[in-house]
């Protein structure tokens, strides 16, 4: 990093990554300059938490002028900007460094990294294996996304004592990266979709999820969801050691001869990689399908890293999950809470319900954003014995399916837990999932679902 100092360098993107990269750079006495193409009342709370910054870099807000790029040594991006931007094309033309946030990031690190890629489970499964990996005595970095961006490695104070870098990898932050080689790769699924300016079919977004295995040699190691991707040949075809994981039992499937992994049989976990282990389930502290997958993803990863069989149970026992996505917080008098504070859609409350089982107190609600709330009746009938409306949106949720189940509305969010727990009986499960955006009354849903833990704890 020593190369860069005293360097003029162009941050593009003012986001949490933005502000992670000003904050590497400042250490190198680096000319920094900022630009983003949001105007500034859309910047508002980053601009002035900027201009704390000293020595406060220059901004441009509102534009992407050529001249800030043709200036600069280094320009260095976030995922969220679009690679070929006609300005990053003239500053390559022109002989200019330019890096995403990842790519500049993985340029500069030394050790040895750990890929989860594909479309979902990324988040869960990466944290997955640095806990597991950390039960084990290694020293572990976890990042590559916007809460912890790769790039906070390399001011990271132990980073010359990490054994791994584990990151999580989108297709997006690949789009720029040709030179990829990690140790291991993840894939828990694929799918097909597009993106707006990125990805104008879902072959290119296919094509770019797998581009880590351009670089993938026969001391690599593949981890490959069985269930999802066992029939995707580019996967099946590649000179990489490949280990397998499925929910269902290879025994059963009559493949236990033929590939090497994790699977879930006679009630327990088995994995056949370099010997045989089994672990015990029942004290998983984890609830739902999908997380239960991503344990399989991190129990084949670290099976193939030759971490210890009693850190891979310590896992499966005390693992918490990820903030505010399913995740575990205290158990009260019988009654365990959850906080899935994330889930701001109404299709993601559906998929938080079916992981459930009931009975379930269910607080919801946020801000009005004329979500459809027809559909979800059968859903809520069937898991949820007492339901919690707040926020702008209760009226509207209550017209629609206040009838699904025994409905209160409540006038404040510490009303709601409030309400919650004292309703609640032995062996009820308590979670928050808003199922709307929580900017009503928040600034975001991590403020909402720590504030939630914060009234959980006070009860």
């Amino acid at each position: 990093m020593e190369k860069y100092r005293g360097k003029k360098i162009l941050i593009v993107g003012l986001g949490k990554t933005g502000f992670a990269l000003i904050h590497l750079f400042n250490q190198f006495e680096c000319h920094i300059k900022v630009t983003d193409i949001k105007p500034i009342f859309d910047l508002n709370k980053a601009v002035k938490r900027l201009k704390k910054v000293r020595p406060t870099p220059q901004m441009t807000l509102g534009e992407h002028r050529e001249e800030d790029f043709l200036e600069a040594d280094v320009i260095v991006y976030s995922s969220s900007v679009n690679p070929n931007l006609p300005q990053l094309q003239k500053a390559r033309e022109h002989g200019r460094e330019v890096y995403s946030e990842f790519a500049f990031a993985y340029t500069n690190c030394d050790k040895p990294v750990i890929a989860v890629c594909g479309s979902k489970g990324r988040t869960t499964i990466a944290h997955m294996i640095g806990f597991t990996l950390k039960l084990d005595q290694k020293n572990v970095f976890v990042g590559g996304t916007n809460t912890e961006p790769f790039s906070n490695f390399l001011v990271h104070p132990n980073k010359d004592f990490i054994d791994y870098v584990v990151v999580e990898v989108s297709p997006l932050q690949l789009q720029s990266l040709d030179n990829f080689h990690p140790i291991m790769a993840v894939y828990p699924n694929i799918e097909e979709r597009t993106v707006d300016g990125r990805f104008n079919t879902a072959g290119e977004y296919i094509e770019n999820s797998l581009k880590v295995l351009k670089n993938i040699t026969a001391d690599d190691y593949l981890v490959i969801n069985f269930d999802k991707l066992s029939s995707n040949s580019i996967l099946r075809n590649t000179n990489a050691q490949t280990f397998w994981y499925s929910r269902r039992s290879f025994v059963k499937m009559g493949v236990i001869g033929e590939i090497q992994g994790t699977h879930f049989h006679d009630k327990r976990i088995h994995s056949n990689i370099h010997f045989h282990s089994e672990y015990r389930v029942k004290d998983m502290r984890i609830i739902g399908q999908n997380n239960r997958e991503n344990l399989l993803a991190a129990i084949t990863a670290c099976k193939a890293l030759k971490v210890s069989d009693n850190a891979i149970q310590r896992c499966i026992e005390t693992f918490p999950g990820i903030p505010h996505r399913m995740e575990f917080v205290i158990e009260k008098s019988g009654v365990k809470f959850y906080d899935d504070a994330k889930s701001e859609k109404m299709s993601d409350l559906r998929e938080t319900l079916q992981n459930l089982k009931p009975p379930v107190i269910l607080i919801t609600g946020g801000r009005d954003t004329e979500q459809e709330y027809e559909g979800y009746d059968d859903i809520i009938k069937e898991k949820v014995r007492l339901m919690v409306l707040v926020g702008e949106a209760k009226e509207n949720m209550n017209r629609v399916i206040g009838n699904a189940t025994q409905t209160f509305l409540v006038g404040s969010f510490d009303e709601s837990v409030l309400l919650a727990f004292q309703k609640s009986r032995t062996g009820d499960t308590i979670i928050l999932c808003p199922g709307n955006d929580s900017t009503d009354v928040f600034r975001d849903y991590e403020e909402k679902g720590n504030y939630y833990k914060k009234l959980i704890f006070q009860l």
